[in-house]
């Protein structure tokens, strides 16, 4: 199981920005969904180890954020609200959150199995600087090229040519994405046995 333990960067400077969040991601498919756990953090409980990529990768472009992934158990039957939860990947997650506010890409995960759960640290860091090195003309084009879109038919939507398109991706490291993404996946599922 893996808990998302996620806490806003810079509060005491900045609004409340978790409501805002928790209606952003009510509609994810989690096995316990976000939860605002004490002032500017919130929790979630998943099964998905591709969810959760897409959860960091989703709350790392935010650039608000610091994120503990906790791996292992939890106990059950899980509680109503997550904040009301208990068990080693809570704890993990914990302890994650506190590490990623010092991490270069402001992302951490920690679980029992330590080799395991390094690499899946080591995985995020390169995944993170990747994707937080990103313009934001880099991020429009992934997210068309994340919808299935052919380079012919992002150009056509951003108005520019298909070359201009493929210098964009190249340029905003969307196949080290892919891959990534795949390795990550691939590695919380190993952590998480």
């Amino acid at each position: 199981m893996f808990v998302l333990t996620v806490d806003q960067r810079s509060s005491r400077r900045d609004i409340d920005r978790v409501a805002d969040l928790l209606t952003e991601l009510q509609d994810v498919p989690l096995v316990r969904p976000f939860d605002r756990t004490a002032g500017d953090e919130v929790q979630a409980v998943a099964d998905d180890p591709a969810l959760v990529v897409d959860l960091v990768l989703d709350l790392l472009r935010r650039e608000r954020w610091s994120i503990g992934v906790g791996i292992g158990p939890v106990e059950t039957p899980l509680p109503e609200q997550t904040r009301a939860g208990r068990g080693p990947a809570f704890e993990h997650a914990r302890t994650a959150v506190e590490r990623a506010k010092n991490a270069p890409g402001q992302v951490a995960a920690e679980g029992d199995d330590a080799e395991a759960t390094a690499d899946v640290d080591a995985a995020l860091t390169l995944l993170a600087t990747v994707v937080l090195r990103r313009t934001d003309q880099g991020h429009e084009a992934v997210d068309l090229a994340r919808q299935g879109l052919s380079q012919a038919r992002i150009a056509e939507r951003l108005g520019i040519s298909k070359q201009a398109v493929s210098q964009r991706l190249a340029t905003a490291g969307w196949q080290a994405e892919l891959t990534g993404r795949e390795l990550v996946r691939r590695l919380l599922e190993r952590a998480d046995r």
